[in-house]
């Protein structure tokens, strides 16, 4: 069978089984199963993000933790003031979910635009450094803002809403959540099979004989690092609701670097990728968590064998393709 159709049937599998699996958990009244499909749902969301940079422009960021915790912090904020009844710059707070969605984008849209602006005048080893700086430095300030908890983390008393549905039951949620995964992944493809993705993944490649052609490498990378940032932000606010509290640990390095094991574990570049890299990560987290505290270990030597003999990542390797784009 050819690799391409390969690919795409076990693409139709993944999409077939996060939708089958959650809704026998609904009608075998298991709702932990169902919260476990909706944050492998959210996690592969904001891989889909990293993805567009990772994987479509070669940019290694180390820092998109930052935008998952801008996205986490505009749920939170907007809920407290909605729930206390007070203001926030002078605004109403909301629990509403389209108006979040929006803000986490844009907010996390713009402050990419600023780090990206930045690190891509750099490459290598200084770009990773820079963009984990300003996820650290989002971290910090995080962490020293009393205002909304600080360390403590904030918490979100009452799901926000989404209309026609109850947000408070976990197999709606859980809908939503697919909902914006799948308009995601379709935004992916859309992207990587227009001139946009072309030149893009053409730079990555050879920059120098892209700009020989009239087109801005740093232009073409800065748009797909701020649509990156803008879709993590928003797994960053499901992620928020979805657990109810929203804490500094969002911005972590370590959560940075999980959205990378996802990435690689799945397929860098891979459409669904993120999906099979988010199940994995979500599986080994329960199932070896539950028996061994250290269960990172076999989750990592896991990780080092797919860089060692699956270079396209699981996907890669069943479906035969080394390599994409």
């Amino acid at each position: 069978m050819d690799s391409t159709l390969k690919e795409w049937l076990l693409n139709a599998v993944m999409v077939v089984a996060l939708l089958l699996v959650p809704l026998w958990a609904w009608l075998a009244n298991e709702p932990f199963i169902i919260t476990l499909a909706t944050r492998i749902a959210i996690l592969a969301l904001a891989g889909v993000g990293l993805n567009i940079a990772l994987g479509l422009g070669g940019m290694v960021s180390f820092g998109h933790a930052l935008y998952l915790g801008i996205g986490g912090y505009v749920a939170g904020i907007a809920a407290h003031h909605a729930f206390h009844g007070t203001t926030v710059l002078g605004l109403p707070g909301t629990n509403q979910m389209l108006p979040i969605w929006a803000i986490a984008m844009i907010l996390s849209g713009a402050i990419a635009g600023v780090v990206g602006a930045l690190s891509l005048r750099t490459s290598g080893i200084f770009f990773i450094m820079i963009t984990l700086a300003f996820a650290q430095m989002g971290f910090f300030f995080a962490l020293s803002w009393p205002a909304y908890g600080g360390e403590d983390g904030l918490p979100i008393f009452v799901r926000n809403q989404f209309p026609g549905l109850n947000t408070l039951r976990p197999w709606e949620f859980f809908l939503i959540s697919y909902g914006v995964l799948l308009v995601a992944l379709g935004l992916f493809a859309l992207l990587r099979a227009a001139r946009f993705g072309a030149a893009l993944m053409a730079i990555r490649q050879n920059p120098d004989r892209v700009a020989a052609l009239g087109i801005t490498p740093f232009g073409v990378k800065l748009v797909a690092f701020v649509l990156s940032g803008m879709i993590t932000g928003l797994a960053g606010a499901l992620m928020a609701d979805l657990t109810r509290f929203v804490s500094p640990a969002m911005m972590a390095w370590t959560m940075s670097g999980e959205l990378i094991v996802i990435i690689i574990l799945g397929g860098v570049g891979r459409l669904f990728g993120p999906v099979a890299g988010a199940a994995i990560l979500v599986g080994f987290e329960v199932f070896f968590g539950g028996l061994t505290e250290h269960w990172k270990l076999w989750l990592g030597l896991v990780l080092l064998g797919v860089v060692l003999f699956a270079r396209g990542g699981i996907i890669g390797l069943i479906a035969g393709r080394a390599h994409h784009g």
